[in-house]
């Protein structure tokens, strides 16, 4: 049977689209275009952000009653200067978290908006780093985007309590999470684990797709960047790192953090589905 309702709404998403596409567009413009309120146009563009990433929203004089609010084309990220199409090309060209360091985006944030600290291994288990990605992850309203590895943060835990659980309650609250990760045999059941939250909350709220990239990132909203870095002492002279580090990077500087969500969605909408690829791997048998 034909969702009529559902096809209505695709149509006024693409006359977005191709509205936006041509040239960035007020909140108004799109308003009149497809002949719904402003609070309504402002739902539709806020959904396609968060589940198309094609279009996003810079707000011009925020806070007055001049504040305006510009939507503009977001599929191919502008560089803001030679060294962010440096970054974004060892970005592409990576597939391992060995091969880019988070410490080159932080190295070019102005003070007063980023913070470091270093974790030992050994601490990175227990309850105080737990509990700064826990509370990190509840700062969301609407969305997380993340650049994992192969999922194993979900398994982080304190006390029986696993961060997928935290998951799980956002997904809840209708925190829409986006998932760019690894998918292969090994890990397979974490990531199924965290596809089952849709099941378990009847709609789908993560959607997770297969990439090799060499980002650890968790985008929060259009808010904060939480960027991973781990160090290992083989991988230096002999007695320059005694144990394995992890560095946690925060960055608030939106401009940066917009850079970021337009590489997330490069990636993403040239990723497979976590589904069809688990499918395909599940078919290879042992002989």
């Amino acid at each position: 049977m034909i969702n009529i309702k559902s096809m209505i709404e695709k149509n006024i998403i693409k006359k977005i689209n191709d509205f936006v596409y041509q040239k960035p567009r007020t909140i108004q413009e799109i308003s009149q275009l497809i002949k719904k309120s402003w609070m309504t146009t402002d739902r539709y563009i806020k959904r396609v952000i968060e589940e198309e990433g094609t279009i996003a929203v810079r707000t011009f004089r925020g806070g007055t009653r001049g504040a305006l609010k510009i939507v503009y084309w977001n599929i191919n990220p502008v560089q803001k200067s030679s060294f962010q199409e440096r970054l974004q090309k060892q970005i592409e060209a990576g597939r391992s978290k060995n091969d880019f360091s988070p410490s080159e985006i932080y190295q070019h944030i102005d003070n007063k908006k980023k913070k470091a600290w270093i974790v030992a291994d050994k601490k990175y288990y227990e309850k105080d780093n737990f509990e700064d990605l826990k509370n990190l992850l509840m700062k969301a309203e609407s969305q997380i985007l993340f650049f994992s590895g192969n999922l194993s943060f979900c398994n982080l835990n304190y006390k029986n309590k696993k961060i997928i659980d935290i998951l799980e309650f956002l997904a809840e609250k209708g925190v829409n999470m986006k998932i760019l990760t690894r998918v292969e045999l090994p890990g397979i059941e974490t990531i199924k684990d965290a596809l089952a939250i849709n099941n378990k909350i009847g709609r789908d709220v993560i959607e997770i797709r297969h990439c090799y990239h060499p980002l650890r990132i968790t985008l929060i909203d259009s808010k904060i960047a939480s960027m991973k870095e781990v160090k290992y002492p083989e991988k230096y002279v002999k007695g320059e790192l005694k144990e394995k580090i992890n560095i946690i990077y925060r960055i608030y500087d939106e401009e940066w953090i917009e850079w970021l969500h337009r590489i997330f969605w490069q990636l993403f909408r040239s990723s497979i589905s976590a589904e069809k690829r688990i499918k395909d791997l599940e078919k290879i048998k042992i002989v």
